[in-house]
């Protein structure tokens, strides 16, 4: 025995790596999945001579992720040893960077990236904000820098097309299907304006040569705009995509996660996870629909992806190459649904601690009494509406016993109650976490509803577009909303809605339970999203959760080709069984019929 071999009749490998040595340099182990999990946790690279059972596919998995080296226990001489032993003698362990590219989307979903990236500030990262000239609601702050681009269009042309979609939201559209496209156009409309920001910035070399040198570890963007993805391709940046969803399941399609259109409800079909013979029918012709759509809406971004890159690649192609995706969401909001290992479910990650309200507030509400109060917006988006549609309300929230908060910015009558205030601009969630908010009268998008959630506060939705028409499916369905229609509101249905859920306890008993489930958390949705940001800085990427559906065209995805393979091995042999067994039977028949003639 060699001065450098100890050998001991029980090892106890964990003892090893765990509570001893940080010269531990390399595990030669049989390929058992316990020692595999503790060289792994301890960073110990690995030989492994595989024996029986699972251990040889165990030895495959990590040759293929660089870990470890394979010798064949039978086939094994010193020569081949030392060449596997040597190979990974000089590990080395990479280091966190801590560079955050940011391009977020303006609008409400800015609201909650930005929490995350002044968590990521808070933990000592250095963050970059890219922002166009002409922004809604991002603005600098000393937390983070802010690199401001030129814009190709003005404050007038992002006023005029939210008036455009605002002035759509109050038409009645006659159908589903009208509505659908209405809401598909609405989302174009949008998109395209705001991609005019992304051609600025991708044609400005200056910035954009800036930003190459400036070597960042990681790219948060949100996959609504190609900006941040066509950046992170060409700065060959792991990207993390902060979303809530995107239209026309290219999510779905870009991760290659299964979206089963027999369960998963479609956007804008109205259907839950459980329907009807009708409404799959309905489901599926929306699901077939998609790529249309997808090719609608996508199309500019096709093309400014492969001008841009100086390459051949749809847009759907680029986001697929997403490290994590975090989304805003999970099964307290949404049906349960097939995910995919790199997506991280965020959902209510804008549930912050309340802050004090302003005094004037804190006391309207605080005086509000047994009655408590109504919090009434229609999100960042919507602050006015018709005259007529005002005096609806107006007139409703006089003859109920609560308080309101509301936000609306338009031209009010001059017989407005008191009872009611009214305000620009309301600090949503923490009148929500008030003791006695006792409903939200709400548009239904997903910021306000995780808020209602988290705080417990039943809600009355009337859905304006987009994913609104699908979220309030979602929260009536659990029992904790009811719908109105507000191109059909009348102050008897907008009374009758109000004291179901003011009056009904089961909603409010719902809607605690429901909260107490979506709290119910190992990890905050911070924590949680903060987590994987810097996972991928530190691993640059995520590629070990990245599935091989990636690398198979559609005929090998859904084994086609190996079924049809199959099919022409099986089928001559099928019809070479069928004939001997007719072959045989005549035989027996004419064997039969002699010996019967013989005994005649």
């Amino acid at each position: 025995m060699t001065h450098n071999t100890f050998i001991i009749p029980c090892l106890l490998s964990v003892v090893l790596f765990y509570t001893t040595h940080p010269k531990a340099k390399l595990f030669l182990s049989h390929g058992g999945s316990h020692g595999i999990y503790e060289g792994i946790c301890n960073a110990v690279p690995m030989v492994m001579m595989p024996l029986f059972w699972d251990q040889p596919g165990n030895v495959d998995y990590m040759v293929a992720r660089g870990v470890a080296a394979e010798a064949a226990a039978i086939e094994l001489t010193p020569e081949n040893q030392l060449e596997a032993l040597n190979k990974f003698l000089k590990h080395t362990r990479a280091v966190l960077g801590g560079k955050v590219l940011v391009m977020p989307m303006d609008g409400s979903h800015w609201l909650s990236m930005k929490l995350l990236v002044q968590e990521l500030v808070v933990r000592g990262h250095e963050v970059v904000v890219l922002v166009p000239a002409t922004s809604l609601l991002i603005k600098s702050l000393v937390d983070y820098r802010v690199d401001i681009y030129p814009a190709s269009y003005t404050k007038e042309d992002l006023d005029n097309t939210f008036n455009n979609l605002k002035d759509t939201i109050f038409i009645k559209q006659p159908s589903i299907t009208d509505k659908v496209f209405v809401n598909i156009q609405i989302m174009t409309d949008f998109i395209s304006v705001q991609a005019k920001g992304c051609e600025s910035l991708l044609n400005n070399p200056e910035l954009v040569g800036h930003l190459r040198g400036e070597r960042f570890d990681v790219v948060l963007t949100d996959p609504y705009l190609p900006c941040g993805s066509i950046l992170a391709e060409s700065f060959s940046v792991p990207v993390v995509y902060f979303q809530r969803g995107l239209p026309c399941g290219l999510g779905e399609a870009a991760t290659q996660c299964p979206s089963p259109p027999s369960y998963v409800p479609r956007s804008y079909s109205g259907n839950l996870d459980t329907m009807t013979f009708p409404q799959r029918v309905k489901n599926m012709v929306l699901y077939m629909m998609e790529s249309v759509s997808c090719h609608i809406m996508y199309a500019r971004f096709d093309e400014m992806a492969s001008r841009y890159l100086e390459k051949d690649i749809t847009y759907k192609d680029l986001i697929s190459h997403g490290a994590i995706w975090l989304l805003r969401y999970d099964f307290t909001f949404l049906f349960p649904k097939p995910l995919m290992p790199n997506m991280v479910l965020i959902g209510g990650i804008n549930c912050v601690e309340p802050a004090p309200l302003p005094a004037d507030l804190q006391e309207f509400v605080d005086s509000s009494g047994d009655d408590g109060f109504i919090v009434f917006t229609l999100g960042s988006m919507v602050d006015t509406m018709p005259a007529d549609l005002t005096k609806v309300f107006l007139d409703a929230f006089s003859k109920i016993s609560q308080r309101v908060v509301w936000r609306h910015t338009g031209v009010l009558p001059d017989n407005v109650p008191k009872k009611v205030k009214i305000m620009k601009w309301l600090p949503q969630n923490d009148l929500l976490s008030h003791p006695k908010a006792k409903l939200f009268l709400s548009h239904g998008g997903s910021h306000g509803i995780y808020e209602g959630i988290c705080n417990a506060v039943p809600m009355v939705i009337m859905p304006l577009f987009a994913d609104q028409l699908d979220n309030v499916k979602y929260m009536v369905a659990r029992g904790v909303a009811s719908e109105l229609v507000l191109l059909d509101l009348t102050t008897e249905k907008l009374l009758e809605a109000l004291n179901k859920v003011l009056n009904d306890t089961s909603h409010k008993e719902k809607m605690v339970k429901l909260s107490a489930v979506h709290q119910d958390r190992a990890v905050k949705p911070l924590d949680l999203a903060v987590f994987w940001t810097e996972f991928v800085m530190r691993h640059k990427g995520a590629d070990h959760l990245r599935p091989a559906a990636h690398r198979l065209n559609f005929l090998q995805y859904h084994s086609l080709d190996t079924i049809c393979f199959l099919v022409a091995i099986l089928m001559p042999i099928a019809f070479l069984v069928l004939k001997c067994g007719l072959f045989c039977a005549c035989k027996c028949g004419v064997w039969v019929t002699k010996k019967k003639k013989k005994l005649l």
